[in-house]
């Protein structure tokens, strides 16, 4: 183990470390420190709660030098607003002293006030790729002195589709630049942008790919539907005292919309939701509240789950199995950070078995069953978008035909018989006359 002091820090960052009481760095800032430091490309994978960001800013920081060029040396893309601001706070505290300019831009704001942002003029700019794009195409943010390029959770901005966007955004950029990429997963996507984007990188793997955090522990139940999934979340957060700050993940807008109503009234002044339907100011109120301890239990889609550092996050909840394994890796990454045990809870009904057996393979382990509790009341009412997936998943199960066109045997008298006699022709049907052709009255 070494310390911040021996990775060759200057002291404006060293003092901005101990005010944090940061003195040890993680295994992805300790490997990546170097390489950054060289000027060579670097692919950095590790799980979520790992300190992925500073690994990329402290090398940044520290080999940054003063210049008064209006336009950005430093480019950082990442995913959500969320992690816009995330991203800014760090360099908040990094840059304590030293004289660095930069600010973040996101989409859902004012384009024209973040426009007066750029040109008034920056060294680190940190932004969404929508919104990155528009102020390129707008000639405000001009790419041309860009010496470092970061991306950031780039397995999640290919997921929404920026991967065309985002390579035609880098031929904007100059030819000779150092890229940075940090992710917790790398998908065929991811390689393909490597080999489209960057010049003989080193790769740092800190955990095997798909592999959670080992102190996270993990266990299941299995749930038939909303109804029931809602009775024994109520449940299990009344009468478990480890559940301090529970952080509850569902599939989609309006199954969030829709637990914290069904649930809003076990829980008064506890309680918050964030999703993309909800405004900007809501969102950050509601993180901030969730940080603060002003709240403890927060229910979230998947925008949560990528990148956002929220501390003391006792338990996630998945409330829903999600479609795709990483994502359940990036979800219970917001538990067990910075050396803290946590728990990872999921409801899983009949149709997501096959989630969880895929999520199964990916980490090459089991999550635990667990018994349901007696005293939970099992609903039989499904919802429309159960039944409607238990239908599919039924239908797809059904059995092949044996190849006889039916289930069972025609009887004989049901059966054609090509007896070879000419069949009778149809009388053809008269042509209506038309409309021209009709007298007229």
């Amino acid at each position: 183990m070494i310390l911040f002091d021996e990775l060759n820090l200057n002291n404006p960052l060293l003092n901005a470390l101990a005010d944090l009481d940061y003195y040890t760095p993680t295994p992805i800032q300790e490997q990546a420190f170097p390489v950054i430091m060289s000027g060579a490309d670097l692919i950095g994978i590790a799980q979520t709660g790992t300190g992925k960001t500073f690994a990329y800013l402290l090398p940044i920081l520290r080999q940054w030098k003063y210049s008064d060029s209006k336009h950005p040396k430093v480019l950082i893309i990442v995913p959500t607003r969320e992690l816009v601001k995330q991203v800014v706070e760090q360099i908040d505290k990094l840059a304590k002293y030293m004289n660095v300019r930069y600010a973040g831009v996101y989409g859902g704001t004012n384009i024209n006030t973040q426009k007066q942002l750029v040109y008034n003029g920056l060294d680190i700019l940190v932004g969404t790729p929508g919104r990155l794009i528009d102020l390129t195409l707008t000639g405000t943010l001009r790419l041309k002195n860009i010496q470092k390029l970061v991306i950031d959770e780039v397995d999640e901005m290919l997921n929404q589709g920026f991967l065309k966007p985002i390579t035609h955004f880098f031929e904007s950029l100059p030819e000779k630049r150092q890229n940075l990429m940090f992710s917790a997963t790398l998908t065929e996507e991811v390689e393909t942008l490597i080999k489209s984007t960057f010049y003989n990188p080193k790769k740092i793997e800190i955990a095997p790919h798909g592999t959670p955090l080992e102190q996270i522990v993990q266990k299941a139940y299995s749930v038939p539907n909303f109804h029931t999934k809602a009775n024994l979340l109520t449940h299990l957060i009344k009468e478990d005292k480890a559940i301090e700050k529970v952080l509850i993940f569902v599939g989609s807008r309006k199954l969030a919309d829709r637990l914290l109503e069904h649930i809003a009234s076990e829980f008064p002044d506890r309680l918050g939701i964030i999703h993309s339907n909800k405004s900007q100011n809501f969102r950050f109120r509601n993180l901030k509240d969730f940080e603060e301890n002003k709240i403890n239990i927060l229910i979230a889609t998947d925008i949560v789950s990528k990148g956002i550092d929220i501390t003391e996050v006792t338990h996630v909840i998945n409330f829903d199995i999600p479609t795709i394994p990483g994502d359940y890796i990036h979800r219970i990454g917001r538990t067990g950070r910075a050396d803290k045990p946590g728990i990872a809870i999921s409801f899983i009904n009949e149709v997501e078995k096959e989630f969880q057996n895929d999520i199964e393979t990916l980490m090459k382990m089991s999550i635990p069953m667990l018994e349901f509790p007696e005293d939970v009341e099992v609903s039989k009412l499904f919802t429309d978008e159960e039944l409607s997936k238990v239908k599919m998943k039924n239908y797809l199960k059904m059995p092949k035909l044996d190849g006889k066109g039916a289930f069972h045997e025609k009887s004989e008298k049901n059966r054609q018989v090509n007896s070879g006699s000419p069949s009778k022709k149809r009388k053809k049907h008269k042509r209506p006359e038309k409309r021209s052709a009709r007298k007229k009255i």
